[in-house]
């Protein structure tokens, strides 16, 4: 298929040989716990895909990582699933690291040993929150000498057996009992971080999504970036920047499950020419509508105009998905689902698009303030 061939092509560029690695191993492989899919991630490059080019990464645009995206979730629900936390998270916090004074010397020299290292990021984030004051951190930082005491939990938590970096939210309660929203950067062996079974459903369990907590973590005060009095909503910005990032990548993985599947019923000449017809070209339209929003995507696409887009998308695409899943394994037929669980297994692991906050509910009604003029306030 002519969208997943080009999507390919650019993964390849990126993250030469990767796909080929992906593709001998079965697909129940991939997608069970301890699967090696993120480990091959992390050899082929792929920690640096949205990494300035400065700090030793790739500096992809957002059409060339939704591509990325595309190709990876065509092979692996799992993988697209994680590493889609992982892209965002750098999105942000390379956001603040390009811009001069922003980190400080030894925030800085931590984000320069991510490429050649290979470490992988994870997000204890509020995912889907965003907007001023919306993002209600999980994790609470008590002040102590020379930094903070981390206390909570984050679950699930993506990549949390790979991570070698934990980004997470915190809120710092000062004496006037205002919470201030800060990011904290714990290393992933720090004392007081453990990993905990969560994830009880065979489908994405590769992805490595089980319970972060945080008992008493100390972390440095130069490990914690604060909103700072000269400009306190910088985090607030990057938050929805990052929201953007998450959405369109997230969306794409989820999209390229749907055209592999829509791409065998192609190759395998299924159903009658209308038929194929038909599901191909409500396939290219979710895909279309995704490569628009990443070529009007900017890159700090933090404004309520950038975030209606993204959202938009995301549920026009998460209506069409299943349905397009479902008419493909039809037409593939019962033989093909007799002989292999893949192809069932992955129309059913793109459903879990729907899963990502903010759900459509929660949406709706700051959605049509935003469509009739109003200011876009997710909570």
């Amino acid at each position: 298929m002519r969208s997943l061939d080009l999507a390919r092509s650019v993964c390849e560029r990126f993250h030469p040989g990767l796909l080929k690695e992906l593709d001998q191993i079965p697909y129940t492989d991939r997608e069970r716990p301890g699967s090696p899919v993120i480990d091959l991630f992390r050899i082929h490059g792929g920690v640096g895909l949205l990494i300035p080019e400065e700090y030793g990464g790739h500096g992809a645009d957002a059409l060339d990582a939704l591509r990325v995206q595309l190709a990876l979730g065509a092979v692996s629900p799992s993988l697209v699933a994680a590493v889609s936390m992982h892209h965002f998270t750098v999105a942000m916090l390379y956001s603040l690291a390009v811009k001069a004074g922003r980190l400080t010397d030894e925030q800085t020299a931590l984000l320069r040993r991510i490429v050649p290292d290979q470490q992988v990021v994870a997000s204890g984030w509020a995912e889907g929150r965003t907007a001023q004051n919306i993002l209600k951190p999980a994790v609470t930082a008590r002040p102590v000498r020379d930094g903070f005491l981390l206390t909570g939990a984050k679950k699930p938590c993506s990549l949390s057996r790979s991570m070698s970096l934990l980004t997470a939210s915190v809120a710092i309660h000062g004496d006037d009992g205002e919470p201030e929203l800060a990011l904290a950067l714990v290393p992933a062996d720090a004392p007081g971080l453990t990993v905990h079974p969560y994830w009880g459903n065979d489908l994405l369990a590769g992805a490595e999504s089980d319970e972060v907590r945080l008992e008493d973590v100390f972390v440095p005060a130069g490990m914690v970036v604060r909103a700072g009095a000269d400009d306190p909503h910088r985090l607030d910005d990057l938050q929805s920047a990052g929201f953007v990032w998450f959405e369109m990548l997230i969306s794409a993985g989820y999209a390229g499950g749907a055209l592999a599947l829509v791409e065998q019923v192609l190759e395998r000449e299924r159903g009658s020419v209308a038929e194929r017809a038909s599901l191909a070209v409500d396939m290219e339209t979710a895909v279309a509508l995704l490569e628009g929003v990443a070529r009007a995507t900017g890159p700090e696409p933090g404004d309520e105009e950038s975030v209606a887009r993204v959202l938009v998308a995301r549920y026009a695409v998460q209506n069409a998905l299943p349905d397009i899943a479902s008419r493909a394994l039809e037409l593939l037929g019962g033989l093909d689902f007799i002989r292999g669980s893949g192809p069932a297994q992955a129309a059913a692991a793109l459903r879990a698009l729907a899963f990502h906050p903010p759900s459509r509910t929660a949406a709706a009604e700051p959605l049509l303030r935003w469509f009739d003029g109003g200011q876009l306030v997710l909570a």
